[in-house]
This record gives structure tokens, sequence and C-alpha cells, in this order.
């Protein structure tokens, strides 16, 4: 890349390089953390921003990780300086990691805004650290490089490898059913999450870094190399030696991202079968870039992208056998008839260039475009009376025969309802019933949780039933599987129509024509509406409390209403 700046023009020289009693402050405090002059003067300042946490077992590495950042950037004559930020893990955050999304990307944009930081390498991975990372690098706009924290390795358990998510919902069912004993569940729960790193089927962690590999934020094909495998640390390095080359040559997000770099990703989603969640955070980041997108953009590009990714939960096999395989780089390769290859990427090549003759070494794993797993892609759209504004659902990870089904519902109305009589002997249920969940949405749970793969009723799993149709305005993880119907918008807890269905109303489902409809009367839906009322909020105070007043729905990426569009709060001018 070629060098434009100069040293005196670089961010962090406003803070350290004016002869002024302020810059004698930093300067001097500085020196007080043992640093001298030769090691900042006339360097670009970079931001290691770690999202390291003893709660957040996706990232137990990046202590690691963070050194090795380092020294590529001591390499390359940059200055680095770990900054920690808010470690959302999926594992332990209640109600919904997605709650605190949005502070995560505050908290980002007012580190780098705030600090003489002329760059940054976000470190992250499990699923709402991606989006949340780089929401808030996107609304700043400095030079910034994404560093994934890896897939981790395959499961395993009595020589069966086990994928994480995927395989917990499956073998639970199983246990419901009387099939699986304490003891061989205790062992599953052993061998399911064995290193490092993310959950190693295509779930959200793994399709968001992937997306922002074909965004262009990261080397092309990193997202797909696990967590533990040495070319991991390698990359980190790597990525501290790229970023001081891209302060050098100004080389900040807005420049990766364009609408077509977005309909890259968003084709890159279709082709792995990708998590539905990648639509929910593509929005917002597609929001904070300035960019219009909306869900008829990923139904059309869904609509003429095969599936090319055979990865549980919608395959057979796992990112570390994906990663063998040729990985993302690989796959794109496959695709590349479908993207826009003139796109940039942080090595300063464009995208074409980057995947030029990228191979693919077992076709197993990702299929060649004329044996394509599904000849449309992993996501589709669906609207009608029930979701005006739009659902989601993963029609690659369904049973065929409910893609196109009518039944009769049966309506929990919220998951404490759902929890208490899912499993009630005496439930009217049967095979051919839709399971309705409301107040599951932004405002209604709150933070829109992963409740979406509503389990099937413990007397008909023990009939062998294993899908059923289910309709929710929450979310599912991106290692479930099923007929789930999602994000139904507007949700329920504001007025939305799902509010209005009772146990009884048949439902139509069909995938194909991309509807979903409540067989109900425009006079009834309206009798309906006059007499709903919305629930008291028990939140008044605090961070949940702003996330209920300003969060949009989810066919608007379930950002802050207020943080939407370029730019922001103006950089430091008083020093």
């Amino acid at each position: 890349m070629k060098k434009i700046k100069k040293p005196e023009e670089l961010r962090s020289y406003r803070w350290t390089g004016p002869d002024d009693l302020r810059s004698f402050g930093h300067r001097s405090r500085l020196n007080q953390m043992g640093y001298s002059a030769a090691d900042y003067k006339g360097r670009p300042v970079i931001g290691v921003i770690n999202t390291w946490s003893d709660l957040n077992p996706c990232h137990m590495h990046l202590r690691e990780r963070s050194a090795e950042v380092k020294r590529g950037v001591w390499q390359s004559g940059g200055f680095p300086v770990e900054i920690p930020a808010l470690s959302i893990t999926e594992t332990f955050m209640k109600p919904s990691p997605l709650l605190y999304r949005n502070l995560l990307s505050m908290e980002v944009e007012e580190i780098l805004r705030s600090q003489p930081i002329d760059g940054a390498v976000l470190l992250g991975g499990c699923d709402k650290t991606t989006p949340g990372l780089l929401m808030g690098a996107f609304s700043v706009d400095l030079p910034t490089i994404y560093l994934p924290t890896g897939p981790m390795l395959r499961g395993n358990w009595k020589g069966e490898v086990l994928g994480s998510g995927s395989d917990a919902w499956k073998y639970w069912a199983e246990k419901k059913a009387g099939n699986l004993s304490d003891q061989e569940w205790c062992d599953i729960e052993s061998g399911i999450a064995r290193s490092p790193g993310h959950c190693m089927t295509m779930g959200t962690a793994s399709t968001m870094t992937s997306m922002v590999d074909a965004l262009g934020l990261m080397p092309t094909g990193a997202s797909s190399i696990p967590a533990v495998d040495s070319n991991h640390a390698r990359l980190a390095t790597d990525c501290g030696r790229l970023i001081v080359e891209m302060v050098w040559a100004d080389l900040p997000p807005s420049r990766m991202l364009t609408r077509e770099s977005f309909e890259n990703a968003i084709t890159t989603d279709m082709a792995i079968g990708g998590s539905t969640n990648a639509i929910l955070h593509l929005l917002a980041m597609a929001g904070r870039a300035g960019i219009q997108l909306d869900l008829t953009d990923f139904d059309r590009i869904s609509r003429k992208t095969p599936v090319l990714a055979n990865i549980r939960p919608s395959g057979e096999y796992l990112m570390e056998d994906f990663f063998y395989a040729g990985g993302l780089k690989g796959l794109m390769g496959q695709i590349r008839d479908l993207l826009h290859l003139d796109c940039l990427t942080v090595s300063g090549r464009s995208l074409g260039e980057a995947i030029k003759d990228a191979p693919v070494h077992n076709e197993k794993v990702i299929r060649a475009l004329k044996d394509p797993r599904a000849t449309e892609g992993g996501t589709a759209v669906l609207r009608g009376n029930l979701a005006p504004d739009g659902a989601v659902i993963k029609p690659v990870a369904a049973e065929k025969r409910l893609l196109k089904h009518t039944g009769r519902a049966v309506v929990f109305s919220d998951y404490r309802d759902l929890k208490e009589r899912i499993d009630d002997p005496d439930l009217v249920v049967d095979e051919d019933s839709v399971l309705v969940l409301q107040n599951a949405g932004p405002r209604g749970a709150p933070g829109m949780p992963e409740w979406g793969m509503l389990p099937i009723p413990q007397k008909l799993l023990r009939k062998g039933v294993r899908d059923m149709v289910r309709i929710s305005d929450c979310r599912m993880s991106g290692t479930s599987y099923g007929t789930c119907v999602l994000h139904v918008a507007p949700e329920s807890s504001i007025g939305g129509p799902l509010a209005l269905v009772r146990t009884g109303d048949l439902i139509d489902l069909d995938v194909d024509r991309r509807s979903l409809n409540v067989r109900l009367s425009s006079d009834e839906i309206k009798r309906r509406c006059e007499t709903w009322k919305p629930r008291e909020s028990p939140y008044e105070r605090g961070y949940v409390s702003l996330f209920l007043k300003h969060v949009t729905q989810a066919n608007e990426g379930c950002d802050f209403d207020f943080l939407r569009g370029r730019g922001g709060v103006p950089e430091p001018d008083i020093f």
C-alpha cells in the first residue's frame, strides 16, 4: 500500500506532538507507563480492542492473540495500546446478548473517538461481538481490521463428531424422548466444546465472521482458520503489521463499505447457509455505514444463490473441515461470478485478486456449482398479514414437508408460559399444529432472545416427531434447525399481528411463495386490534430503559434510532 500520510498528519499527533501544556501532560503520562518518545513519536497509535473475558469461553485465547497483534504493530513501526471492551458471551448473558450489542457499539465508538488512536484491530468472534465492534468502528471510520477468534475444534462423543449447539438441541430432544441416559447426556456435555474458539457449526459466530471477511475487513479467508491452529497466531501478527500500513495509506472502512460489498456479504451468507441472525446484523451494520438495505435485498439475492457449504446445522460437516476444504476463500472462488470482484479489501487488493485461483480441496464439504446442497440460498423472507414488515426462515434447515403447511395455532403468550405448558400432557397439540410464541421480540422480551427454536412437546417427541412449524418474533441460534419462522415484524409487544393470534386460528405457511398468513378476515383483525392492550414494562431505569425507548424493529436491524447513518459525535477539538 502506498504511504500518503506524514507523521504530523496522524490523528494521535494532536495529543502528543504540539509544544503546549496539554501535550506535555500526555507525554508525561506515557513516560509514567515506561514509554519513551522513541516508542511513539512519529508512529501510528494502534488501538487493540480486546473482548477477552473470564466468562467468555470463545475468547479465552484473546490475551495471547492481543500480544501477537502488538508484536506485528511494533514490527511495522506502530505503537500498540490494548484497550478492553465489553465481552458479549452467548453462553452466560441474560436475557439476551443482543440486548448489549448496541451498548458495545457505543463503547467502541467512544473509545476510538475520545482517545489518541489512529487505527484499530478489533478482537472478537462470539456472535454479537462481531457486529457490535464493527458498528462502533464504522461510526468513527478510522482504519480498522477485524481479527476473528476462529472456530473451536470438533466435538467428540463415543467416536461421533459433535457440533456445538446443533447437537445439544438434537440430543436434548432424544433425552426428553427417553432415548438417552443421564450418563450419556453428561458425557456429551464433556465432549461437545473442546478448545478455545467460537461455535464450529455454521452458527451466528461463523456466519458473521464470514460476512466481515466477504466485506473485505480482514485478510481474505481469515474467518475460517480454527482458533488453535498455528495459522491463527500468525494471522494475529499479520493483522498487527497490516493495520500500520492501512493507517499510513489512509484506508478506513468507508473505502471498503459500499452497496456492492454488502451484496457480496449477502451472497456469501446465502452460499454458506448462514444464520438467520446475519440479516439482523447486516441491516444494522449497513445502517451505520449509511448504506440502505432492506429485506427485499436478501430475498432477491437468495433466489439466485446456491447453497454450497455442507456444514451443520443444515449440512454434515463442521468449520474445521471447511477450513481444510479451502475455507471461505475457496467457497467465494466457486461463486465468483455472483460477486462484485472489484470491491476493495484491507490488503489494498480487490476481492477478485484475493480469491483468484482459490482452490477447493474437498467437494463433499464445499460443493461444486453443478452439485449444490440447494439451488437457492439458505434464508428466505416471508410476508403476509401475519408479518407485514417481514419474517425470516432458513429452508435448508427445515423438513421439506413443512415448507408448505397449514395448521392450527397453539399460542404461548410469552416464554414463561411456553416453559410452563409445552410439556403438559393435557396440551391440545399434534404434529400438524403451529406453535406460536408472542412477546419475545426486541421490546417484548426484551432484547429478542434466541427462543425461536420452540421445543417440541414431549408427548410428540416420544411419538417420533422431530420438527414442527414454529413462529415467533424472536431469534433463533444460528446453530439451531427446524421449520422456524423468526423475526416477525412488527413484533407482538407493540401490537403487531402476531399479538392477535389465538389458539385454534389457522395459519398458512408457503415458503416457495414467501407467504405467511393467518386465516382471519380484515374485520376480525380490526376487532381484535381494538381490544388489544400493551403490557407494562418493568424496566424504568438504566440501559434497558434506553434500549426499549430507541431500539428499531427486526426488519431495521434492531439498532438504536439515534445511531443510524455515517458520522455522529464530532471529533474532540478542545485540547
